[in-house]
């Protein structure tokens, strides 16, 4: 039995919700933070942030900077923020090879004596920590002492801060303005603009071996105003609509399709652009009748 995703003629699913690397599409704001980031990591800068709304495209972007780093340097990454600090220098401790038993202090001592190590073999160590917002307010402490690690030339350790826009208005709090007085470069992602919805849709078709127009441009309209531009929503929404199309017997989605996955879809069910989509469907609708109109006249 044919899947739905090779009814279209995909060797895989184009829009999963994992951070598969392979599906990176370069949008102007995260080829910018990427480029950015690998050129302030290189400079030696010590505390980067970079912040996006919820499906921005946040984790993706650090998957592809941990894939990107040279091999000079040595990347931790820590997923889960809820930690307290010494669960914060644990997980980091674990991430470069090191035990990760003892108290804060015992960790925090045996972490500077490895990036002095880095350092005279002239190898520098980055952590990456994702959803930052939710860093408890002890363990953002913890992250500024661990940033306070330097020799007289050089910092030990640098930090790049992953997290919602939430982010930016804790470190603005007086209890964490140093901590902000730190962060030497900050990038905001944005959503994706209707043009840009269009060509991320067929990249990531291409990339799973698409050859032909999947969606229709009704269908890509739609896709943009019901997903507001954002990558995860509009993994979402094709997916679900191509699904439809496919139970439909189908080879091709249009704005029905599109919807129909608006409407199923808890995130994009209740904004006020539904009514744009039934008007773009019922326009689609009426090029289609025109189009084949004209062919028999």
């Amino acid at each position: 039995m044919t899947s739905w995703w090779g009814h279209f003629g995909l060797r895989e699913p184009a829009f999963g919700l994992t951070p598969d690397t392979s599906f990176y599409f370069p949008a102007l704001p995260h080829r910018d933070a990427h480029e950015t980031l690998l050129y302030a990591l290189s400079a030696g800068e010590g505390f980067l942030v970079v912040e996006g709304e919820v499906g921005t495209g946040k984790t993706l972007l650090l998957r592809r900077l941990l894939n990107s780093l040279p091999p000079r340097q040595q990347a931790a990454f820590v997923p889960n923020p809820g930690l307290d600090p010494r669960g914060l220098y644990a997980a980091i401790a674990l991430e470069f090879g090191l035990p990760g038993e003892g108290g804060s202090e015992v960790l925090l001592h045996r972490l500077e004596r490895h990036f002095i190590s880095l350092a005279q073999n002239d190898q520098q160590p980055v952590v990456l920590i994702d959803e930052a917002q939710a860093l408890p307010a002890d363990t953002l402490e913890a992250v500024r002492l661990l940033t306070n690690l330097e020799t007289e030339k050089r910092k030990l350790l640098q930090v790049v801060l992953f997290g919602q826009p939430e982010l930016m208005v804790r470190l603005s709090g007086q209890s964490t303005r140093q901590i902000l007085t730190r962060i030497s470069f900050h990038a905001a992602l944005r959503p994706l603009a209707r043009h840009e919805v269009a060509a991320y849709v067929r990249h990531r078709l291409q990339v799973a071996g698409s050859d032909h127009a999947v969606f229709t441009r009704c269908a890509l309209f739609a896709l943009w105003r019901a997903s507001r531009g954002l990558p995860r929503l509009i993994n979402i929404l094709a997916a679900k609509a191509m699904m439809l199309a496919y139970g439909r017997g189908v080879e091709q989605v249009n704005c029905r399709h599109v919807l129909g996955a608006a409407r199923d879809t808890l995130a994009t069910r209740k904004h006020a652009w539904l009514p744009w989509l039934w008007m773009a469907g019922l326009l689609g609708l009426t090029v289609a009748m025109l189009s084949i109109m004209r062919a028999l006249g």
